[in-house]
């Protein structure tokens, strides 16, 4: 049984979805801890509630450095296979990256390399875009530029603000996370030339 880490900062809807579809054996892996920079995120307690190890590594407090020696050294103790970036709200050193090479997950509530960073929503209604929708990729050095494994789309509709576009990309998140993870654990991706191919297992 493959071994997650899920890093988060708040509420944790896409852990909730991660969980659920482990729990409903929609996807064979376990988690084996969560991780939190922020003391008060919601997310946390839905881990315990759920009987999930949890470590909440303050980020403000420890610093950067500080913070990245004590979360490796989580993960490796863990032992996990692969980490679950799920509205974790800090940027990762190159160096700390590295040290966990095509193992890092995130999900970005755009249809990269449009609107990266914060606010990506926003970002799209002021463009005035026709669509928008998510995209899980591996992290790498740059801010949401690493190798894509999965994208869906939804429309932007002329009545939209940021917080119903957001509920629309979120409901995709939600599925579009647990397929790419379920991808990578059961090996039927791999990275070349900086970008995710069907294994040659894959049929």
């Amino acid at each position: 049984m493959k071994r997650l880490a899920v890093l988060l900062s708040g509420r944790g809807s896409n852990f909730e979805a991660i969980a659920d579809r482990i729990k409903e054996g929609k996807l064979l892996a376990r988690i084996e801890v969560v991780v939190s920079n922020v003391d008060a995120a919601p997310a946390l307690e839905k881990a315990r509630q759920r009987g999930l190890n949890t470590v909440v590594l303050n980020s403000q407090e420890l610093g950067k450095e500080k913070f990245e020696q004590t979360l490796e050294k989580t993960l490796k103790d863990s032992k996990v296979d692969l980490i679950c970036l799920a509205g974790f709200m800090k940027i990762l050193s190159p160096s700390f990256i590295h040290k966990f090479p095509n193992q890092i997950l995130n999900i970005h509530p755009s249809i990269l390399p449009a609107f990266p960073g914060l606010d990506s929503q926003k970002q799209a209604l002021d463009k005035g875009v026709k669509f928008s929708g998510c995209t899980v990729h591996f992290v790498n050095e740059g801010i949401d530029t690493g190798p894509i494994v999965l994208q869906a789309v939804v429309p932007v509709f002329e009545s939209d603000d940021e917080q119903s576009l957001s509920n629309r990309i979120l409901a995709e998140e939600h599925q579009l996370y647990v397929k790419a993870i379920d991808l990578v654990l059961r090996d039927k991706i791999r990275i070349k030339n900086g970008r995710v191919v069907r294994s040659s297992s894959q049929k």
